[in-house]
């Protein structure tokens, strides 16, 4: 386990020099100054990003599962998705993109409640655009990230790992 650690420590230093340069080098071809802080806070962002991206995939791919099994259970799939995903969120959150590890309890309870802020208020949209205005069940999901992401990256920045 510890050689594991070991390999993703190295992948995120890997992601963040790669980010980090191309920052600073699309800042250079404009003539731009970049402090450190600045470019600090981009490359959180990234990776944060980047774990949004495979929580997105972990959480439709549960709601897909279960829009397969029945359609009717698209609610479920979605809680199930978001808890699943939650898990995953947590781990890569605390110790590669916000740095609190070994920072447990009261961390995971803010995790929870951040991401569970994010379910109530996406299962309501996913609901009143699905039940209500008529979108597409296949669709709705992504409409949804456009309000949800930016709200979940402030809620985790600003409160959950501060």
């Amino acid at each position: 386990m510890n050689q594991q650690m070991n390999f993703l420590d190295k992948l995120w230093q890997w992601f963040e020099k790669i980010v980090g340069t191309t920052v600073r080098a699309v800042f250079k071809i404009f003539g731009k100054q970049l402090s450190d802080e600045r470019l600090g806070t981009i490359v959180q962002f990234a990776k944060f990003c980047l774990v949004g991206l495979s929580n997105t995939a972990i959480s439709l791919g549960v709601y897909y599962i279960f829009l397969l099994i029945n359609a009717e259970l698209y609610i479920i799939g979605n809680v199930a998705g978001f808890i699943i995903s939650v898990m995953n969120a947590y781990f890569w959150n605390s110790r590669f993109v916000f740095n609190k590890r070994g920072e447990k309890g009261r961390t995971i309870l803010k995790n929870f409640v951040a991401y569970g802020t994010n379910l109530v208020l996406g299962t309501l949209l996913l609901y009143l655009m699905v039940d209500v205005i008529g979108i597409s069940k296949y669709i709705a999901p992504f409409i949804n990230l456009v309000i949800t992401v930016p709200l979940n990256y402030l809620l985790n920045k600003k409160w959950v790992m501060k």
